[in-house]
């Protein structure tokens, strides 16, 4: 057990220029091939750690209220802690951490207000990304969403939140990045980045025993080429959960 509270796994998730293949999302594996040669040491062991990190969050595998240390994370990814201040300066700036009034960093616990309000962004950005990529919801990407399901009901029966998460996640942004809207994704990303240690906790309270039964809506509405059945169905599944944390 390191410093921060939790054991430490050097995942690290590279970004090195945004370019994020559907496949890789939530993936930690270690990619370090085809670096940039121009990126300089220190900022190279920033832009890890915050990718890294950032993806972990994400993805649920912090709780919400879970304390870290700079040397704990440094000590993770094997940095210094300037790089890791770096990192950890981002992550606050985005909603992913916050510092306390003596200066600890943690996983924000959300109240109800605020998760009305991303649940309700949420509900905004999504159903536009969906309605925008119905258009080039061709019969490869329905498969490809059917099979990213199948592994999501896998990750039910073996009661694997953090997969959940990740396949959740994979199902939603591979079905977003047929609208070619990439800075609405962004901003959807950073809702989820806000959202995942939440979406953890959602996790244990929802209990799931099969896929969410909005999934086969929207995979039903993209199949029928229905924009109303496919805003409906991807509203109700990015809001309908969360309104049980506020309840």
């Amino acid at each position: 057990m390191s410093a921060s509270g939790y054991e430490p796994k050097v995942q690290i998730f590279t970004f090195i220029n945004l370019k994020v293949d559907h496949k890789d999302f939530c993936d930690h594996k270690i990619i370090m091939t085809n670096l940039q040669n121009s990126i300089d040491k220190n900022s190279l062991a920033h832009e890890l750690v915050y990718k890294g990190l950032r993806m972990r969050i994400m993805c649920g595998e912090i709780k919400p209220g879970q304390f870290f240390t700079l040397r704990g994370i440094g000590e993770s990814y094997g940095v210094s802690m300037t790089p890791s201040r770096e990192a950890v300066r981002r992550l606050i700036a985005e909603g992913a951490l916050a510092m306390t009034s003596s200066g600890r960093v943690l996983t924000p616990e959300l109240s109800n207000e605020r998760i009305e309000e991303l649940a309700a962004m949420r509900a905004l950005i999504e159903v536009e990304l969906s309605s925008r990529a119905l258009p080039r919801a061709h019969l490869a990407l329905i498969d490809r969403l059917q099979a990213i399901n199948a592994r999501v009901a896998q990750a039910i029966d073996e009661h694997d939140a953090v997969t959940y998460i990740k396949t959740n996640l994979e199902f939603h942004r591979t079905l977003y990045l047929r609208a070619q809207a990439p800075a609405m994704l962004a901003t959807a990303e950073t809702v989820w980045l806000q959202l995942g240690p939440t979406m953890r906790a959602l996790y244990g309270k929802l209990q799931r025993k099969e896929p969410p039964h909005f999934h086969r809506l929207i995979l039903s509405a993209l199949s029928a080429g229905d924009e109303p059945g496919l805003r409906v169905a991807v509203r109700s599944d990015v809001t309908q959960g969360l309104r049980m944390l506020t309840s």
